[in-house]
């Protein structure tokens, strides 16, 4: 059976004492053994004739008096010492226990616990504040594990149903393959491939793991590729596609096929929330780090308390209205990712519901050639 074991506290109050005990056994044999001999030679020269009686007497009774203030004093400082000893063990180990029944509770999955602050020192309050700040985090991630997990299956479920359907029909002889069921099942497989392209896109992304092939270019090769690319599906909308890049804007050292994918995803993500008739622009224009490139839309806009997770996977602002409009949730998520592999980043804002919605990214100035 395992002797139990002392807390912080008890080590903390044990440890002081023994150094107490330690400075009053040393006060006591340093105070016998040079005490007395210094009071001998002081007596020593003292005027007159004193015999032998007297001075033993006198040494007598100087090593009572000495013994006994000294005993009283050290068992006053004894006492007035560990009762501050066992008061500072107390203040200084009840935060850290604190700190490890939270920890416990969080190993648990418990993320909603926090520690008080303040504790006896600075150094406690910003360990504290690590701590909830850790938890707070570890809670934001379990949310968004379960969301994940949850729309993950959703976004399975619909294809695979679909393709059940189609397959179990054709067992039964009610639908005969023709170009109509080809063209569904077409479409859900490839709805699955796009789903786990993206997912492995945004892990590689998220790992530092994408094969980048970065080249002096410009804002407005960026910018003009992917307009180009997208300016048939917004025609096909009705939904107005402008650009505005001045032409003494920083070269940048990026990916351009990355970087297409970037542009090409925040103007799809722009497409998806913007109402026929609406305008989408795509402006550059120079940054302290050195260039800025934004989408604005005039489409549904965006709520303030989405704004700081919009990037996260599968993370929606509206989750009936956007898997209408057929998104998975990973593009943006995709968009933070690769931004982040070229140095930059990317940031999100909106006034608020039917006011639009602006997209930055922001990417670090090519340095000059050497």
């Amino acid at each position: 059976m395992a002797r139990p074991r002392l807390g912080l506290a008890g080590r903390l109050l044990l440890a002081q004492s023994l150094v107490v005990l330690v400075g009053a056994a040393t006060l006591g044999l340093v105070a016998a053994a040079v005490g007395p001999r210094i009071f001998h030679d002081h007596l020593g020269q003292v005027s007159g004739h004193v015999g032998p009686e007297a001075t033993r007497h006198v040494e007598e009774a100087y090593a009572s008096a000495n013994a006994v203030s000294l005993g009283l004093a050290l068992f006053a400082a004894l006492a007035a010492a560990l009762a501050v000893s066992a008061y500072l063990a107390r203040r200084v180990a009840h935060p850290v226990t604190e700190l490890a029944a939270a920890a416990a509770d969080v190993a648990d999955g418990n993320y909603g616990v926090r520690v008080a602050a303040p504790g006896p020192s600075r150094e406690f309050d910003t360990v504290a504040q690590a701590f909830n700040a850790m938890a707070a985090r570890l809670a934001d991630v379990e949310t968004t594990r379960r969301r994940l997990l949850a729309d993950l299956g959703h976004e399975l479920r619909t294809p695979l149903a679909t393709i059940e359907a189609y397959v179990d029909a054709a067992e039964d002889g009610v639908a005969v393959p023709g170009q109509e069921t080809w063209a569904v099942l077409r479409a859900q497989t490839d709805r699955l491939r796009r789903l786990a392209e993206d997912i492995a896109a945004v892990s590689q992304a998220e790992e530092h793991q994408l094969d980048l092939h970065p080249r002096r270019t410009t804002a407005a090769e960026l910018v003009t590729s992917a307009v180009a690319a997208a300016r048939a599906r917004y025609a096909a909308k009705g939904v107005s596609l402008r650009q505005q890049v001045p032409d003494d804007l920083p070269p940048v050292e990026a990916d351009r096929e990355r970087m297409g994918q970037v542009l090409g995803n925040l103007l799809d993500n722009a497409l998806r929330h913007t109402p026929p008739g609406g305008a989408v622009t795509v402006a550059a224009d120079r940054d302290p780090a050195g260039l800025r490139i934004a989408v604005t839309d005039t489409g549904d806009g965006i709520a303030a308390e989405h704004l700081p997770h919009l990037f996260e996977r599968f993370y929606r602002a509206d989750d009936a209205r956007d898997r209408g409009h057929g998104g998975s949730g990973i593009g943006l998520a995709i968009v933070r990712a690769i931004v982040a592999n070229h140095g930059g980043r990317v940031t999100a804002a909106s006034d608020g519901p039917g006011t639009g919605a602006t997209f930055t990214v922001t990417l670090p100035a090519s340095r000059p050639a050497a």
